[in-house]
């Protein structure tokens, strides 16, 4: 099977996978719904107004939208990182890139944008900086003679973290009270409909993003060579670096605008998805775009059903499974550098 046939195969069936959750996203929540009246409704031949179609196309279908978008955004911005760093643990909210993002976010908040069309490209382009700007202090600090050792990159991105963490702590102090709920509620991460004029601003922004690294994805294959020889093939490694940390940068300051600072997407897909395909970058960063939808979609529908009418924060759930994947990685690698 030549790589394009395997790349076609893997696609498709991931591609099955995430319509398969999303149909069951579609089906179920805390408003019931009959099956028949959600394909009615999909296929144009249900009822012109009432509860049913507003939970079905006003709520859920957007609530899709998003959670695939941002799980397709996340995962990508996790694999072009760890294809930068040359370093499966790096994954934008651990090297504190989400951190930066979302003080870039929560300033624009308390500044006032809202969820309108401009102001969505607003608070967007405030993610976007926060997290270049948080990149850039991380690669700054960890970089050695020797390169990027992986407890320097992890303690830097903890250090700026923390940083931004702090300044976010400074700045909602001062939102208003009657804001300080909402805020905090996205600070959890949370994949809340999201306006339509919005959906297709976070879509537009994702698709730069993605577009940015899926473009290098042969180039990152021959990074892992090192520069020298990146360079033998004609590769130039320094505007292939570029490229990759603007796009995951942009991708990660998207994500957290619309849905909140979400962890564990960009370290959880990738490993998953190395482990059962292989290291190549050209098979692994399209499968983590439909991957990545997949995963933070059946989040989602998790957490908006388990304790439904309550609501948990898809974030939270990310994080108890990203957690013990992080161990068991961190020392896995530990293992091996053992004499």
């Amino acid at each position: 099977m030549t790589g394009a046939a395997r790349l076609a195969w893997i696609c498709g069936g991931l591609f099955v996978i995430l319509s398969v959750v999303a149909l069951g996203s579609l089906l179920v929540g805390a408003a019931p719904v009959a099956p028949g009246t959600v394909f009615d409704l999909i296929t144009g031949r249900g009822p012109g107004q009432g509860t049913e179609r507003t939970v079905v196309l006003a709520i859920r279908l957007p609530r899709i939208a998003a959670a695939v978008l941002a799980g397709a955004a996340l995962a990508v911005a996790g694999a072009g990182f760890q294809g930068l760093t040359r370093n499966p643990l790096a994954e934008p909210s651990i090297l504190g890139v989400s951190s930066g993002a979302a003080f870039g976010v929560v300033l624009g908040q308390v500044s006032g944008l809202g969820q309108g069309i401009v102001e969505a490209l607003g608070l967007t382009a405030l993610g976007f900086a926060g997290a270049l700007v948080a990149g850039v202090a991380v690669y700054l600090i960890a970089s050695t003679a020797g390169g990027l050792p992986v407890h320097t990159l992890l303690l830097a991105g903890v250090i700026v973290g923390i940083f931004f963490s702090a300044a976010i702590t400074v700045l909602i102090s001062i939102v208003d009270t009657n804001r300080l709920g909402g805020v905090i509620h996205w600070l959890l991460g949370s994949v809340a409909p999201i306006p339509p004029g919005s959906l297709g601003v976070f879509a537009l922004a994702t698709a730069a993003g993605l577009w940015l690294v899926l473009g290098q994805a042969r180039a990152l294959n021959l990074l892992a060579l090192g520069d020298e020889g990146a360079l033998e093939l004609g590769v130039d490694a320094l505007r292939v670096k570029r490229r990759v940390f603007a796009g995951a940068a942009l991708l990660t300051g998207t994500v957290v605008a619309f849905v909140g600072p979400i962890g564990f997407v960009g370290l959880i897909v990738p490993q998953a998805l190395r482990m059962l395909l292989g290291p190549d970058t050209r098979v692994l960063v399209p499968a983590a775009v439909l991957a990545g939808g997949a995963f933070l979609l059946a989040a989602d529908t998790l957490a908006r059903t388990v304790v439904a009418p309550a609501e948990l924060s898809v974030g939270v759930l990310t994080s108890f499974c990203g957690a013990p994947v992080f161990i068991w990685l961190l020392r896995s690698r530990a293992g091996r550098a053992a004499p």
